[in-house]
């Protein structure tokens, strides 16, 4: 199975979503950088040795852009958007899953230079293909750059992560086919939800 890599929190503005996951955790996120590509931006809190919650938010210096992937134009904002898993060859995983029946979108290859300079790079499949409301992850793969965690705040650590929704047995065989793991509930609505350990207890985060 995959392991999870990130979890991404879309919020409308950076700053104020720092503020809020600082408020409700107890540790503030550190700023990330840009992503020129998707004119977002991000901030990072540490989750595990190589877990992490990415807090994103369209950058306001960015030129003008289209719709951004990761959740961040969607009126449920602040929510967890979606999450990544790691794999170490993303070419196969990417077509295992397919040959699975789950079509995660064409590879793709991503950069961020953080605020001291330090150039990171990776490559994901296509944030923007839908992947049923963001309960199916996206793939990354981080190759030799320093995994984001690393430099990270730390202080929270992941207890769990399920999915809720309204066709839970079919999501389920999905992801099952996909290599993923995933507890999956039924719920009325898509919906991912993090229960947190955190310097303020346990937190759950949707």
């Amino acid at each position: 199975m995959l392991a999870l890599d990130h979890l991404v929190y879309a919020v409308r503005d950076l700053d104020e979503g720092i503020e809020r996951i600082g408020a409700v955790l107890g540790v503030r996120p550190a700023s990330g950088g840009r992503h020129p590509a998707w004119g977002t931006r991000n901030a990072l809190l540490a989750l595990g040795p190589r877990s992490y919650l990415e807090v994103v938010a369209p950058d306001p210096a960015a030129a003008a852009h289209g719709p951004h992937p990761f959740g961040v134009d969607d009126p449920r904002t602040p929510f967890l958007s979606t999450w990544a898993v790691a794999t170490e060859d993303i070419g196969r995983a990417t077509g295992d899953a397919s040959r699975a029946g789950v079509d995660l979108g064409a590879i793709q290859s991503g950069s961020r230079r953080r605020d001291d300079g330090v150039l990171l790079a990776w490559r994901l499949t296509d944030p923007t293909t839908p992947r049923h409301d963001g309960l199916v992850p996206f793939l990354i793969e981080w190759g030799s750059t320093p995994h984001p965690a690393a430099t990270a705040p730390g202080g929270c650590r992941l207890r769990s992560l399920e999915g809720q929704h309204p066709d839970a047995e079919r999501l389920g065989s999905m992801l099952q086919r996909a290599g993923v793991d995933l507890h999956l509930r039924a719920g009325p609505a898509p919906a991912l939800v993090a229960t947190i350990e955190s310097p303020r207890g346990l937190v759950e985060l949707r």
